[in-house]
């Protein structure tokens, strides 16, 4: 299978519900493509958020005192369509939205869920950081998460995954981050014992991503990143 393009967007500093609605339009546009016989014209959106607890589609556990409860805290809150439980999004994580048209890579979700996996543990592993998977969806370093998936989309891909650089960790004191009791959670700081930012982790991640993914990574057009709406991409 030959090397895909996928633009790629620096959002910056974005609230989760901008992101959200973003995602929803592009990925409408990426059908759209290929609905008319067009490239795929895929995507992967780079942001770090405002602080946020999101839900996903197992959502019972969390009634509206929770909700306010966590509100309290000064984040928002959402309740998403991807799967898996409740996490923290927020300043110091470097959270990636790749849009895809999954069967321009591979036929299935289980392809998918491995390659993001990958692509974290390879751009860890380059930071001098040993992560592993475990039974439950992520990635790892021993019994603490450093990264979380959640995603959504058999056709094209949305939601994503957020890896933990100098993310204030106190966040998830309010949760049981992804529904898993008795399990920690850390950060790349935290592993490397100094300051590391999403900057300097960003370009780490970029490389492994489009080397798992075997795809070129190319800069979106600045009229994307002015309007914060959809580029036309129809190559």
């Amino acid at each position: 299978m030959g090397s895909k393009v996928i633009y790629l967007h620096k959002l910056g500093r974005m609230p989760y519900l901008a992101a959200w609605e973003l995602q929803k339009r592009i990925a409408m546009q990426v059908m759209n493509n290929i609905r008319c016989g067009r490239e795929p014209g895929h995507r992967l959106l780079l942001v770090e958020h405002d602080p946020v607890y999101t839900t996903g589609l197992r959502k019972d556990d969390y009634t509206p005192e929770v909700e306010a409860e966590l509100r309290q805290t000064g984040a928002d809150f959402y309740r998403t369509n991807r799967g898996g439980l409740i996490t923290f999004h927020g300043p110091g994580q470097l959270t990636a939205y790749p849009i895809l048209h999954l069967k321009s890579f591979s036929p299935g979700i289980k392809w998918y869920v491995c390659a993001l996996e990958r692509t974290v543990i390879r751009t860890l592993r380059v930071l001098g950081i040993t992560a592993q998977t475990s039974p439950h969806t992520g990635v790892w370093v021993g019994d603490n998460k450093i990264c979380a998936l959640g995603l959504q989309g058999r056709h094209v891909t949305t939601h994503g995954l957020g890896l933990n650089c100098n993310t204030d960790l106190q966040w998830f004191d309010h949760i049981v981050p992804c529904g898993i009791p008795d399990k920690g959670v850390t950060s790349v700081t935290r592993e490397l014992g100094r300051e590391v930012t999403i900057q300097e982790v960003e370009p780490h991640f970029l490389e492994a991503f489009s080397e798992i993914f075997n795809c070129k990574v190319v800069m979106s057009q600045p009229d994307f990143d002015e309007a914060k709406g959809i580029p036309s991409h129809h190559v």
